[in-house]
C-alpha cells in the first residue's frame, strides 16, 4: 500500500501545467530558474513556487553554480511518465529549441552572446 501513497504523492506533485511545463524542459537537462522564466513566460516567483512543490516531493534536484542553482529531474518515473503523458514529438505548443531564449546564466550566456 506504500507504493500506491508515494506514487499518489508523485502524481498529485505532476498534477499542474506549470510544474508539467517545468519537468518537461527538465527531461531534456538540467536548467536554472532564470532559463525557466525566459522558456516559461512565468515570473521567477511563481517558479520557484512550482519548483518547491517538486522538490518537496523528491521528483527534482538542484546543484549550485556560484548565485546560480541549476534544476535536473531526480526521479527517473517523471521521464517515464512524460514519455506516455507528454511525447516529445506531439508536444502541443512546444517553444524553440531551449539554448535559443535569452537567459543570463552561465549555461545560456555564451549562446546568447554568440547569437546577438
Amino acid at each position: 500500500m506504500k507504493s500506491h501513497e508515494q506514487t499518489a504523492e508523485l502524481l498529485k506533485a505532476l498534477a499542474h501545467p506549470a510544474r508539467l511545463q517545468i519537468a518537461g524542459i527538465l527531461r531534456e537537462g538540467e536548467a536554472c530558474v532564470c532559463h525557466l522564466e525566459a522558456h516559461l513566460g512565468y515570473r521567477q516567483p511563481y517558479i520557484s513556487q512550482q519548483i518547491m512543490v517538486l522538490r518537496k516531493a523528491g521528483l527534482l534536484a538542484e546543484r549550485r553554480d556560484g548565485t546560480f542553482i541549476f534544476y535536473r529531474i531526480a526521479d527517473s518515473r517523471v521521464v517515464k511518465i512524460l514519455d506516455i503523458l507528454i511525447p516529445v514529438s506531439v508536444e502541443e505548443g512546444s517553444p524553440a529549441p531551449r539554448r535559443r531564449v535569452h537567459c543570463s546564466c552561465p549555461e545560456c550566456a555564451p549562446v546568447v552572446a554568440a547569437h546577438a
